[in-house]
């Protein structure tokens, strides 16, 4: 996947695509996978990196959605389990069995939370992961030596599965080149084209690295921005009211010895009605989250104080020894999109989580809302509306079966280099090649240079941001170090993509603004 091959193919200002995309995230990136495979002629634009907002800051879940459960949902979960067995089976080197365990400290919940998974259980049919079981106290302990004994009862132990998302969202992106379609980041969508009658006809779109401006036109265009659909609804018709609210959520990162476990902890309802995971994922544990609306859709939002407080209070009454401030390895917060609340003072737990498509007079298609687990379903419901409104013709979606790039079965969970999935033997290559390559970019954790080579020629890296968060993680679960390390990366990545020392020192003071916010103070 190279970004200057992306490029070329929307010089050519006379072509038409048959469907163009706005948006980089799950929803995006699921859409042009759709209709590429299809065969239709997508292109996707996406203003910064894929999965560089909320996409690549979730629990890490692939999930039914047990809280929507609770709320009466069923149909909502019944659709993501289905979805969750499907996202298993197409992308295993990614989406893998998470057992979960719910300590229970009265007796009823014990009977309470059995009867709701083996409800869980019987929706997915088919689809499952696993079996829910009662499991007695000293189960509990063994599997979460960190669970705090006093008053325990017992627990369930139930399934869901666990991902990574901003490598599954680069997954997307390189499916949809393998099968004949277009993705290109750091391309800003700067208004809409419409034809004479009004009709929405293509894009404007500049390159952010060059600043070159190009007219790329289109049969459909697809609003899938997440957070920022206002903002292209605007550019189609100014005076539209306000569709999204956006819905922070903030999750910390610890150090493996708050969990010493491969199962995760769920707390079906906090002090706030809320549901909190604490999750094991790249031998660290994510704990969240939280669900607060702000004002201002952001890209990088910054965790508020009483978000982390909420995590850490609540973490602290079902972990012994309970996490403080000092042992947060790194913090990130991401933006919901979720429909703006018409009545004052609405929660966001009100709000519904299901998925929604609107089709403007002008025909410009905007889809908000759903979550990660439900991404292919979105996008195949987005393309059968482009289809079903007479924008493009009738084909059918083969996605419910369709193996995403790097698919590989039963991959060594234990090896780092497992999210790779089949291209992990081009990484070895690499190392094997060069002997730089196999020098680890940290001390502390096994992530190799050759895996930086490999962002930025086979996966578009273009930003110190790029490879530290997005392709190795690091960002993600230690924050510090990968600020310590990045004057190294950047070199690395200079040398790879010919730029001098003003770029590296550009990247630098960047990305050491970025990574700021995810680092505790």
């Amino acid at each position: 996947m190279n970004r200057d091959k992306q490029i070329l193919q929307i010089s050519d200002s006379d072509k038409i695509w048959d469907v163009i995309v706005i948006g980089g995230g799950a929803t995006g990136l699921g859409c042009a996978v759709d209709a590429a495979t299809r065969g239709f002629n997508v292109v996707l634009f996406e203003k910064d990196d894929f999965a560089k907002s909320t996409s690549s800051k979730s629990t890490k879940l692939v999930h039914g959605g047990v809280r929507y459960l609770q709320k009466g949902d069923v149909m909502l979960v019944l659709e993501a389990l289905r979805e969750r067995g499907r996202m298993k089976a197409n992308v295993p080197h990614l989406v893998k069995d998470q057992s979960f365990v719910i300590a229970n400290y009265r007796y009823w919940d014990n009977l309470l939370y059995f009867c709701g998974l083996t409800f869980y259980d019987i929706l997915s049919f088919g689809f499952g992961y696993g079996r829910s079981r009662f499991i007695s106290k000293k189960k509990v302990l063994k599997y979460i030596p960190t669970s705090v004994e006093k008053n325990l009862k017992g627990g369930i132990m139930y399934h869901d599965g666990q991902f990574d998302d901003a490598r599954m969202a680069v997954n997307l992106a390189q499916t949809c080149v393998e099968n004949g379609g277009c993705a290109v980041n750091y391309a800003s969508v700067d208004s809409l084209i419409h034809s004479a009658d009004g009709k929405i006809a293509g894009v404007k779109v500049t390159d952010k690295e060059t600043g070159k401006q190009y007219d790329v036109k289109s049969k459909a265009v697809i609003n899938a921005s997440g957070i920022f659909i206002d903002d292209i609804i605007k550019m189609d018709k100014p005076n539209t009211p306000k569709m999204i609210q956006p819905s922070q959520g903030v999750h910390i990162v610890l150090d493996m010895k708050f969990l010493q476990s491969d199962y995760a902890i769920m707390v079906p309802k906090t002090g706030d009605g809320r549901v909190l995971f604490a999750v094991p994922w790249h031998n660290k544990v994510v704990v969240g989250t939280t669900d607060i609306l702000r004002e201002i859709p952001e890209s990088e939002p910054k965790p508020l104080e009483q978000e982390i407080d909420f995590i850490l209070r609540t973490a602290g009454l079902y972990m012994n020894p309970a996490p403080t401030r000092n042992d947060v390895l790194s913090v990130f917060a991401g933006q919901r999109p979720l429909s703006a609340p018409k009545k004052a003072g609405k929660k966001t737990k009100e709000i519904s989580r299901s998925h929604k498509i609107i089709v403007s007079d002008s025909k410009l298609i905007t889809i908000t809302g759903g979550k990660w687990t439900s991404y292919r379903l979105m996008a195949q419901d987005t393309i059968n509306k482009a289809i079903n409104i007479g924008l493009i013709e009738k084909r059918k979606c083969i996605t419910k079966k369709l193996h995403i790039h790097g698919y590989r079965k039963n991959p060594d969970f234990k090896n780092h280099l497992y999210v790779y999935g089949s291209d992990e033997p081009e990484i070895v290559k690499l190392t094997n090649e060069n002997p730089k390559y196999a020098e680890k970019i940290s001390s502390k954790y096994d992530y190799t240079v050759a895996e930086v080579i490999w962002a930025i020629r086979k996966e578009m890296a273009r930003t110190l941001d790029d490879v530290l968060a997005r392709r190795v993680r690091l960002q993600y679960i230690d924050a510090r170090e990968a600020l310590k390390i990045s004057p190294r990366i950047a070199e690395i990545m200079s040398e790879e993509m010919k730029k001098d020392q003003s770029w590296i020192d550009e990247q630098i003071k960047a990305y050491s603004e970025i990574v700021r916010n995810y680092i505790m103070i």
